[in-house]
């Protein structure tokens, strides 16, 4: 395999710093970004996706960042589709796509075989799930989702389910968590992953000081603003987290400071999650930022592209 076949992945939970880390990266090594992000895709949510800044966009190409409507239907296939065409312009323009984010599905549908399942299969596939939960409960297909998309999971209540198995059809992986290490890897490319990471009490205080800086930003005014765009709570979209707990705010489900306090909550499981989901990849090369100086950090980084 060539060089030029080479992507570089800087994964990790939320909040712990890997923008920064990745665009910096891209600055030193002539690299463009593709979002490995299941909300920072959409347009019009930008404070609670934190979505990069336009200021630090323009420090490095970001593909796959605002470029959704977040009324559209998107699933693991299309990001898969369309991260695979602009790693394929980056590499044809003689620069280094570097893969960043915290979604694991994304990220898997890059690096390894997953069936997609067409519309003539869809049918079924949907079938056997209703009548899985005929048989043995709503609960055995909502686990299903939560070993598949923890974080679609997380948005979706277990009795729903409808929209379990739309989930389910959206990631449509044909396979579970447990699973995992048995995927075949495309072999498409070679590639360089590292997870950056934080101590535990440091991430959780990260994340709670960022939705701080969120709700200060004006979050709670950005979803209203998108409901006025006539999103509900029935878009996909707006079941991230940071939404669904404005939107419950709104239905009066929540105080203020509950839904604060919820979305911190919240955010700080989904780190959980991810830290464990990424644990999975036996080629991970981990980087603790609260032990490793950032610009540490990014010369590991550019000395192991180096010497590619």
């Amino acid at each position: 395999m060539s060089s030029a076949d080479r992507i570089v992945v800087i994964a990790g939970p939320t909040a712990a710093g890997k923008t920064e880390i990745a665009i910096r990266v891209a600055e030193a090594v002539s690299g463009d970004i593709v979002s490995c992000d299941s909300m920072q895709i959409y347009k019009y949510m930008d404070i609670g996706s934190a979505k990069p800044t336009p200021e630090e966009r323009a420090r490095a190409k970001h593909y796959l960042v605002d470029e959704i409507d977040p009324s559209d239907e998107f699933s693991v296939a299309k990001y898969q589709r369309l991260a695979k065409s602009y790693i394929r312009k980056i590499l044809d323009e003689d620069r280094v796509p570097i893969v960043e984010g915290g979604t694991g599905l994304y990220l898997n549908s890059l690096l390894f075989d997953m069936d997609f399942p067409g519309e003539g299969k869809n049918k079924k596939f949907r079938d056997d799930l209703f009548q899985e939960a005929k048989l043995f409960g709503n609960m055995f297909v909502y686990d299903k989702l939560k070993a598949i998309d923890p974080e679609a999971a997380e948005r979706i209540h277990p009795n729903n389910l409808i929209r379990v198995v739309k989930a389910l059809e959206a990631a449509s992986t044909g396979s579970s968590m447990g699973d995992f290490n048995k995927f075949k890897p495309t072999g498409d490319y070679e590639t360089l992953m590292f997870c950056v990471t934080r101590d535990r009490d440091e991430l959780y205080d990260r994340i709670n000081r960022r939705v701080d800086i969120m709700v200060e930003a004006g979050l709670f005014d950005e979803v209203r603003g998108l409901l006025e765009r006539g999103m509900t709570e029935d878009d996909i979209s707006m079941k991230g987290i940071g939404y669904k707990e404005v939107l419950a705010y709104f239905d009066g489900v929540y105080s203020y400071e509950e839904a604060i306090e919820r979305i911190k909550l919240n955010t700080r499981h989904l780190a959980k999650r991810q830290e464990a989901w990424f644990k999975r990849y036996s080629d991970m090369v981990w980087i603790n930022l609260s032990e490793t100086p950032m610009e540490d950090a990014v010369d590991k980084i550019v000395w192991q592209i180096r010497q590619k």
